[in-house]
This record gives structure tokens, sequence and C-alpha cells, in this order.
């Protein structure tokens, strides 16, 4: 939270009783024109609620409960939380008037097997795998100094506007990697060494999460998706599962499917008390 919320505020919800922490709920918030807001940091799928695995289920309710009223209490008028894909019930929250959607990413429950993954892969990013193997080289090592104008140049020349800043991707790709739960590498041409795509992942013990990627302007078909397949064949040594972090967008969606990844739904849950804050919570 540190790091994704550098020059922003945050806090945690606590839910705890003699002397012992039994769950947790960090979160965003800001103030626009004098009123609150909660949202969730970027680069940052989910934050909570993170509930002591020990306890029993009706603890573990009265847990969830407690950090849902305590998440009511801050009064914001906007407030949105994602729930990572393991939290099914949002029960809690809807009884103190949140509301929730269900949204959806892609993912490899497991990696223990990557090539009966790759296995699985539709035939299109096989073939294309071939041809960027014969023409490009994996680099493990990419420079942030490198990465940081290619991810810029990249949603440029699709007349879009980098909505990371760029002190929060230099902050997040450094404290990542810095503590070992970050990948950086890049795709190279055997012919000229420049770059044609690269790929950011950050991980833990128990899942890696796809955050950041750029493709060069001509590079060849199937070159991010070999880049990817090599990335986590080494994230098979270093964690359990994978998560594309994202496939609302159809296009992303399309491509996320097509490596023989299951759909996942997760619960995000939200409220406002202004007439129109659904559509800025949409924005």
């Amino acid at each position: 939270m540190e790091t994704v919320c550098e020059g922003k505020e945050w806090d945690v919800m606590l839910s705890k009783g003699h002397g012992r922490l039994f769950g947790a709920m960090p979160f965003l918030y800001g103030r626009k024109l004098g009123m609150k807001y909660i949202l969730q940091p970027q680069l940052t799928p989910w934050c909570g609620p993170w509930v002591d695995p020990s306890l029993d289920a009706t603890s573990r309710q009265y847990t969830v409960a407690a950090l849902a009223a305590g998440l009511r209490r801050e009064k914001a008028v906007l407030c949105m939380q994602c729930f990572s894909p393991e939290i099914s019930d949002c029960q809690p929250f809807l009884q103190q008037g949140f509301q929730s959607i269900t949204r959806h990413t892609y993912r490899f429950p497991s990696l223990a097997d990557p090539e009966a993954l790759y296995a699985k892969a539709s035939r299109i990013r096989r073939r294309y795998d071939k041809g960027v193997e014969t023409t490009c080289v994996i680099d493990e090592h990419l420079s942030l100094d490198e990465f940081v104008p290619f991810h810029i140049d990249y949603y440029r020349r699709r007349g879009e506007r980098d909505l990371i800043p760029e002190s929060l991707l230099r902050r997040v790709v450094t404290t990542a990697c810095g503590r070992n739960q970050g990948l950086l590498w890049g795709l190279r041409s055997r012919e000229d060494n420049s770059l044609q795509a690269a790929w950011f992942v950050a991980y833990d013990e128990r899942c890696a999460w796809s955050l950041l990627l750029a493709i060069g302007e001509n590079a060849p078909k199937g070159a991010m998706s070999y880049l990817m397949w090599q990335m986590l064949r080494r994230l098979s040594s270093l964690t359990l599962s994978f998560d594309f972090e994202g496939g609302m967008d159809p296009n992303l969606a399309f491509f996320y499917s097509s490596f023989g990844t299951e759909q996942t739904p997760y619960i995000c849950i939200y409220h406002s008390r202004l007439p129109f804050g659904k559509r800025l919570l949409g924005l």
C-alpha cells in the first residue's frame, strides 16, 4: 500500500479482540471538492478483506461483517472495492447498504505443469510462437529506463493516454523486483536487438498477476504470446497460480482465453451517496 499509494492517503480497517487480529481491509481514500472517496489503488487488483484462515465459519462471518460496518462508517460519497476471486460471499457488505457487481478475470488455477497448459492453448498461438522463436530472443533483464518510454509509446500509438503515472510505474516495478516478487522481461529482435514486447508480472507464493505490458509497432505476430509463455514457464517454479488481471474488455478477454485460461468471477462492492455516483465510479 505504501508503494501504490505514495502521495495519496490510505488506511486499514481492522477487526480484533483479546489481543488478536481477526481481519483487515486496507483502502485508499482521498477528497475532491471536500467529498471523501474510497477506491482501488492503481495496479492493485484487490485489497481485501483478509480474514484469519484459522477462524471457523461463524467467526469469519462476524469478522467480515465488522469490516463492512467499519467501511460504511467512513461515510465516503463514493466507495468501491474489489475482492479476490477466493472471496465469494459479500452478504455482510450488502447488509450495510453496499451494492455488488460481478466482474471476470482469466486465470490458470495451477502452474504446476506449464507444458500441459501450453498444449491446451489455441493452435494459432502455438503456430505464431514457432515463428517468433526464430526471429526473437528473450531478455530476462530488461531495464526500467527502457521499459518506461516503451510503455508510454505503446499507448500513444493506440491513441490513448497512459493512465499509469511514470512515478508509480517505476515505484511498483522497483519495489516488486527488489523484493524478488516481480519479473520484467522483454522480447528482442535477433537482427537488431530492438525491443519488440515487454511484460511486468508481480507475484507472491500463491499467485502471480499481469500488471503491465506493451508491444512494439512492428512486432511479429505472436510476440506477446511467446513472451508470456516463456515467463509463465519461469513463474511455474516461483508461485502456484496465475491471473491475467482483467478480461472485461472484449479484445483482452479473447486474447486471454486463447491461452486456455479459466474465466473466473470476482466481486466488486460499491456505494454512492450521490445521484450520479455510479457513473462517476465507472469513470
